[in-house]
């Protein structure tokens, strides 16, 4: 049996190069981008590479102080990434483990789609329905906040 996970296709007039340049960026860009969300972010081992992990910190409109992500996969040429949730956010307290594989693809709008896989394993007894709502609506925000910022920086992340 797999574990469970969720689909997620966001459609983006960002290019996908760079939307893609952005999320693995994301530590550096979510503070300036999400400001009543993110209250800082930065990486904390490594230097961008896979098995280097970013910290998120959020303000009090999230339910968690933080959350730390592993990058385990990256693909430059096909512009997809996978990152692993290392400590904070719900580890521990609704689920046992979580990934999220992201994938950019170019739109015949120019733009791109950004595909997301995420996998968890839940702990036992609990219902994660509500926290897949809010997950898909993180991913989707974070998608369109980057995106925004690409669109009014044409030169950022070329």
């Amino acid at each position: 049996m797999s574990p469970p996970c969720w689909n997620l296709e966001v459609e983006s007039q960002a290019p996908a190069p760079r939307l893609f340049k952005a999320v693995l960026d994301w530590h550096n860009l979510a503070a300036k981008l999400l400001p009543d969300i993110v209250a800082s972010a930065a990486g904390v081992h490594g230097d961008g590479s896979v098995g280097s992990v970013r910290q998120i910190n959020f303000t009090s409109a999230m339910p968690f102080s933080y959350v730390k992500e592993r990058l385990d996969f990256v693909d430059f040429d096909k512009f997809e990434c996978k990152h692993s949730l290392v400590e904070g956010g719900d580890l521990g307290k609704k689920i046992e483990s979580a990934s999220t594989h992201f994938k950019f693809e170019k739109s015949s709008k120019g733009g791109c789609v950004c595909k997301v896989v995420t996998t968890y394993k839940p702990l036992p007894g609990v219902d994660n329905k509500d926290e897949i709502a809010k997950g898909k609506e993180a991913v989707i925000g974070t998608i369109k906040a980057a995106e925004a910022y690409l669109l009014a920086n044409p030169g950022a992340y070329a």
